[in-house]
Formats: structure tokens, C-alpha cells, sequence
């Protein structure tokens, strides 16, 4: 009986021990799990450290601090679109259509658009089925560069036709989501917003008295975004893991240039369906913060113009706004680019301002420069082209500028650019005529009397000044330009 009763009491005292042991392994679980989680919460934190206050001296909404100043959590969010809702079937159609609209170079891969329609016929249900279980894998962009407005290159990313239908699928559901949380003040790749309806809000803030801008231009932004930040603010709105892998994937899928694969450890390819609105995402942090600090400010992409109503005032807010964006965001200002000044000598989005008891929009002198360029290396003489064939291949680049910069409230700057262009085209009459007698000849038989014709074909004057004399006027109204479909600057009031 004592024999008994001892293998009862050891058989208990084993079972308690093992039950001791499972909940201690589970308190230890739970500790572990959280102390992970407070780890990656404290190292977004110091990631996204807060910057000094005191740049603006101006009020505060209440209840905009606590809001703005929440930190990230890399943690999946507990909601946002799943990977089922993108690979949807009316989505995915949807992107398809965006896709061939856009058209665009072909990837790394060297598919078309016109490719993908066939390719996705064949593998669409394997590539869905990676999508789902989380093993696609985006292709390394192509590299290619394009000059930029003001010299230099900007390097684009292109991704393969394949991997800018995804991105376009992804880019429909989590843009739905994303874009009412933005800034008021964002303008830049958002739907139902214009780099118009930027430079007019802009001219609204100078018209309120605030008369110095702290226009602030990012160094190599998109080459430069810091991909642990961009996905810590990722995965504060999307839940899925699988979607985040994915997104990750565009950003380090590397980069095919002369033939060979390099890594991708920071940026956004510029290129991709997706850029612009992680990008967004990014800038928004500074949005918010601008807020936070009472500011009146305008951004178009990675353009931001900040407006203040001193010299003083400005140069303190751009210190404070360099130091935000160096350590909270990892972005670096380009000094040489950026500037405190008055409006009227900055431009913004291609447009500077005329400074009055009202402010008016008007061209900046850098655009008209790059204006007159263009239509200088379209109206040059090519193999003997026609008046006729140099204002077709004019027409269209006359027409699209208008629709952009028709936006000025200076009308004689348009009408002055009319005037140089239909200046241009008559000088470009001129040397085709060549021969003395060929001139009159062609003048009077555009209904120029003899005395003035022979005085205008025998000038010494070289063509552009002959370009303006009263024969050329007769010989090639406006009207004639007019009539061979040449456009006119001027917009014209429905």
C-alpha cells in the first residue's frame, strides 16, 4: 500500500510539474512576442524621432498635434484591401485596360503591351495563384535615362509589362483607401487634382499677405526613399501580409543596366504605376507636420513651397523643415535648388507670379526659355520642308503647351509668343527663297508693289530682321498662318 500510494503521489507530482512547465513556456512566448513588438515599435520610433518645435510662430488647431504626431507601428494594420480584393476579376480587367491606355517601352523582359494581353490568356490563373500564396516574385526594372527640363538626366525604372499590370491592380485598390487621408494641401499625382489647381492655391496664399516662399527642392527623391520607413507606413494601413511582401518586391527588385542586375536598397523606380502614390505616402509625413506647425504651405510631388510673411520667418522654417526631413524621413534637401525669396523671382511648377494688389499667375522665364528652344529645333529647315510641313510637325507641341500654360493671367505674353512664332515662320520663308529674284518674285506674287518688293529683295538685312518689314507682313498675314493650321497661344473664352 505505501509502495502504491508513493507511484500515485510521484505520478501527480509529475503532472503538475509538466502543467508548471507549459505555462511557464507560454509566459515566455508572450513576453517574447511582445518584447518584439515593442522592439520594432522603438525602432521606427527613433527612425521617425520628432524634430524641435518652435519654427512656427503662429496658432495651433486643437487636436491636430496628437494626430500628427502619432508614430508608425510596422506591424500589420488590423484592415486594408487583401490580396483576393486585388486580383479581383473586375480589377484586374480594370488594370488591364489602364495598362494598354498608358502603353509605354517594354521591361527587362522585353514584352510589349500587346504581348500581355496573349501571356496573361496562357498564365494568368498560375500568376494569380502566386499572387495568392504569396510567391510572386517582380522582375529587376529597366534602366533608362531622359533628359531633364534644366540639364542633366533623370533615371527612370521600368518595370516589366507584367509587374505594371499588378502594380496597376494594387495601385486601384489601395489609391481608393489612401488618397481621402492625404493633405488638402497635396496636389501631385492624385485623382481629381492639377498642378493648375496647385499654383492658383499658391497665388491664394500670396494674395493673403504672405509674401516670402520657402521653396523646398528634394535631392534625388525617388532614388533616395528609405524603404524601411516607406513600409513601416505601408503596414500601418495594409493588413495582408502577403500584399506587403509584394510591395516590398517592387521596391528591391533590382535594376537591369548594361546588361547586369544591381540592387535596390533604397528608392522608388520611377517608371512603376505604384511609385507615385508611395511616394505620396512618404511626403504625406511632412504634410502632416506642416499642419501640426499652423503652416500654409502647397506640394506637387516632391515640390513643396512653404509661405511665410518674412525673410526672417523663412529662414527659420527652412532650417527646421531640412532637419525634419534629414531625420525623420531620411530625404536631403538640394541647397543649390532650394531658396527664401519672394515669389515673383521663384518659379513653381513652371509658373512664377506677378506681384500686385492682386497677385497674377504668369510663365516663368525659365519655361519660356525652354518654349522658345522647342520651337526653334521645329521650325529649322529639313531637307527643304514646306511652310505647310513644318506647322504640322509644330501644331501639336503648340496645342499641348497652350493647354498647360494657357493657365497664365498675362495675356501679352502669349500674344508676344504668336507674334515671335508667325516672326520665325516668315524668316524661314525668307532663306528659302534664296535668289534676289526669287524673293521679289514670290513677293509680288503675294501682292507686294513693285517699288517695295524690289527694295525688300535687295536689303542687305539678314532674314529675321527682314522677317518684320511691311512686304513680309503683306506678302504672309497672319491669316495665311492662320489658314495653313498653325495655333494660336491666345485661349480664347468659350
Amino acid at each position: 500500500m505505501r509502495d502504491r500510494g508513493a507511484g500515485v503521489s510521484r505520478g501527480r507530482s509529475r503532472n503538475g510539474a509538466s502543467r508548471l512547465k507549459a505555462q511557464t513556456l507560454e509566459v515566455v512566448s508572450r513576453s517574447a512576442g511582445l518584447e518584439r513588438v515593442m522592439r520594432q515599435k522603438i525602432q521606427l520610433e527613433l527612425a521617425l524621432e520628432p524634430a524641435g518645435t518652435g519654427e512656427a510662430r503662429t496658432s495651433v488647431p486643437a487636436g491636430t498635434e496628437a494626430r500628427a504626431a502619432a508614430p508608425v507601428i510596422e506591424s500589420p494594420a488590423a484592415m486594408g484591401p487583401s490580396m483576393e480584393a486585388i486580383v479581383e476579376r473586375d480589377n484586374v480587367r480594370k488594370a488591364l485596360v489602364q495598362v494598354r491606355r498608358n502603353q509605354g517601352a517594354p521591361g527587362a523582359d522585353d514584352m510589349s503591351v500587346d504581348d500581355l494581353v496573349l501571356h496573361l490568356k496562357d498564365h494568368w490563373l498560375a500568376i494569380k495563384a502566386q499572387l495568392l500564396d504569396g510567391s510572386y516574385r517582380p522582375q529587376p526594372v529597366r534602366r533608362v535615362e531622359i533628359p531633364k527640363p534644366g540639364g542633366g538626366v533623370r533615371a527612370l525604372g521600368i518595370p516589366t509589362v507584367l509587374d505594371r499590370f499588378i502594380q496597376q491592380a494594387v495601385l486601384q485598390k489601395l489609391q481608393a483607401e489612401w488618397d481621402p487621408t492625404f493633405s488638402a494641401a497635396s496636389y501631385g499625382f492624385r485623382p481629381g487634382r492639377s498642378a493648375h489647381q496647385a499654383v492658383k492655391r499658391a497665388q491664394e496664399h500670396i494674395a493673403a499677405g504672405y509674401g516670402w516662399v520657402v521653396d523646398i527642392d528634394l535631392e534625388k527623391f525617388f532614388d533616395r526613399v528609405n524603404h524601411d520607413i516607406l513600409m513601416g507606413l505601408v503596414a500601418k494601413r495594409v493588413s495582408d501580409r502577403r500584399l506587403l511582401r509584394l510591395i516590398r518586391g517592387f521596391l528591391t527588385a533590382g535594376v537591369l543596366a548594361q546588361g547586369l542586375v544591381g540592387p535596390t536598397d533604397e528608392g522608388t523606380p520611377q517608371g512603376g504605376p505604384l511609385s507615385p502614390l508611395l511616394s505620396n505616402l512618404v511626403l504625406d509625413v511632412l504634410d502632416q507636420e506642416l499642419e501640426r506647425r499652423g503652416h500654409r504651405f502647397v506640394r506637387y510631388a516632391d515640390d513643396c513651397n512653404i509661405y511665410v510673411r518674412s525673410r526672417r520667418a523663412g529662414e527659420r522654417v527652412m532650417a527646421s523643415v531640412e532637419h525634419f526631413l534629414t531625420h525623420r524621413l531620411k530625404l536631403r534637401v538640394n541647397t543649390a535648388k532650394s531658396a527664401v525669396d519672394q515669389p515673383e523671382r521663384r518659379k513653381f511648377l513652371g509658373f512664377s507670379f506677378k506681384i500686385g494688389p492682386v497677385p497674377k499667375r504668369r510663365i516663368a522665364p525659365a519655361a519660356l526659355d525652354r518654349f522658345k528652344e522647342r520651337v526653334r529645333g521645329l521650325t529649322r529647315r529639313r531637307g527643304g520642308a514646306s511652310l505647310e510641313a513644318i506647322i504640322t510637325s509644330l501644331a501639336p507641341y503648340l496645342i499641348g503647351w497652350r493647354g498647360y500654360f494657357g493657365f497664365s493671367e498675362l495675356p501679352s505674353e502669349l500674344r508676344h509668343l504668336d507674334q515671335w512664332i508667325r516672326r520665325r515662320l516668315r524668316a524661314v520663308a525668307w532663306k528659302q527663297w534664296k535668289r534676289g529674284r526669287t524673293r521679289y518674285q514670290e513677293l509680288r506674287r503675294r501682292g507686294v508693289d513693285h517699288d517695295l518688293a524690289a527694295r525688300t529683295a535687295g536689303s542687305g538685312h539678314g532674314p529675321w530682321r527682314l522677317a518684320l518689314t511691311p512686304a513680309m507682313h503683306i506678302a504672309l498675314p497672319n491669316a495665311f498662318f492662320t489658314a495653313l493650321g498653325l495655333p494660336s497661344l491666345m485661349v480664347r473664352a468659350a
